[in-house]
């Protein structure tokens, strides 16, 4: 889609915003339908929106979720520089970083895949609110293998400032691991050695 597609929206969020807001009286046998976006949520590459049926007295009929992909390059050489494709959350999507924020405004569904994508939306949160302290030691449930060929299943956590760091249990090394805090692992409660004092002589 070019600049000029979008009409009178500059971002991706505004365009999709107003894409799932409408409101089409009755006419013949078609019944009123609208909908309207309560909570969005755009990532980078990502969209999420809590959007709500309503009826013609303005009574919620249910809250959904809407996913939409997005591709969005304002500097395209061709000119085209926004492109989606939206789902809602009856299609299972893949994607599943989905703020707390539009998940709370959801209404209950009993639609098997829904209820899956919330699921799996509610384990990445869980898995994205853990914290690391600086010296945390963490355990992933198999090796994870680099780039030099070694393989490792414990680190522990540095944090310098604002970058944080793996190393090896016994801090040798230095290793990376994008989403880092998306991935499964566990942190080793380790145990406290108390310090030995002797009274002075």
């Amino acid at each position: 889609m070019t600049r000029m597609g979008m009409g009178a929206y500059d971002t991706p969020k505004a365009y999709l915003d107003a894409q799932l807001t409408y409101e089409h009286p009755a006419a013949d046998e078609t019944p009123f339908r609208a909908l309207r976006v309560l909570k969005s949520v755009y990532s980078g590459s990502a969209y999420y929106a809590a959007a709500e049926r309503y009826d013609e007295h303005d009574e919620t009929i249910d809250i959904t979720a809407v996913v939409c992909l997005v591709r969005w390059n304002p500097r395209a050489a061709d000119g085209y520089i926004f492109a989606y494709k939206d789902l809602d959350e009856t299609c299972g999507p893949v994607e599943t970083a989905c703020p707390k924020s539009v998940l709370e405004l959801l209404t209950p569904t009993s639609h098997p895949w829904a209820l899956d994508w919330r699921r799996r939306c509610y384990r990445l949160l869980a898995l994205k609110g853990r914290r690391l302290g600086d010296g945390d030691l963490i355990r992933f449930p198999a090796p994870m293998r680099f780039s030099d060929g070694s393989e490792h299943r414990e680190f522990r956590f540095r944090r310098g400032g604002q970058k944080t760091v793996l190393t090896l249990t016994d801090g040798r090394g230095r290793f990376k691991i994008s989403r880092l805090l998306e991935r499964r692992f566990e942190i080793v409660r380790e145990p406290k050695v108390a310090k030995t004092f002797f009274p002075a002589a």
